[in-house]
């Protein structure tokens, strides 16, 4: 059994491997748990995230004056749609959340990192394709 956040209150849910994913719903708020679009979180946000997720998530860091982030973020909107639900997709403002940046030694952006069960399994930095996001995911949850 997963177990993921609710994109909306953030309320850890049990998605039992057996049922249809797209059906899951938050057993606080009644939202969807998969809406096929990244969640913007802060450092708490991040930290709730990884300690509580037990499968993949996908971090996006970036910085609104970054133009390759820019660039990027309409694909990381689309991989969303392509990866959920093995794995979620977060964001993390490098320049509004700066503490939670260094914390992951962020050094480039925009950075990808792959989180499985709340331990990175790889890290990119640069823009990607919706293919490349969706390949590099794919390829590091299956060696990670």
């Amino acid at each position: 059994m997963r177990q993921v956040l609710c994109p909306v209150c953030a309320t850890p849910n049990r998605v039992p491997e057996d049922r249809p994913p797209a059906q899951a719903r938050c057993g606080r708020c009644g939202e969807a748990l998969f809406q096929g679009q990244p969640v913007e979180v802060d450092g708490a946000g991040l930290t709730r995230y990884l300690e509580k997720t037990r499968g993949g998530v996908l971090l996006d860091v970036w910085a609104p004056w970054c133009g390759p982030c820019r660039m990027m973020a309409p694909h990381f909107q689309a991989a969303a749609a392509r990866l959920e639900p093995d794995v979620q997709l977060i964001k993390l403002n490098s320049e509004a959340h700066p503490q939670a940046s260094a914390r992951l030694g962020i050094q480039g952006i925009p950075t990808l990192i792959l989180f499985r069960d709340g331990r990175p399994v790889a890290r990119s930095s640069g823009a990607m394709s919706v293919e490349q996001i969706v390949a590099w995911t794919r390829d590091g949850l299956a060696r990670g």
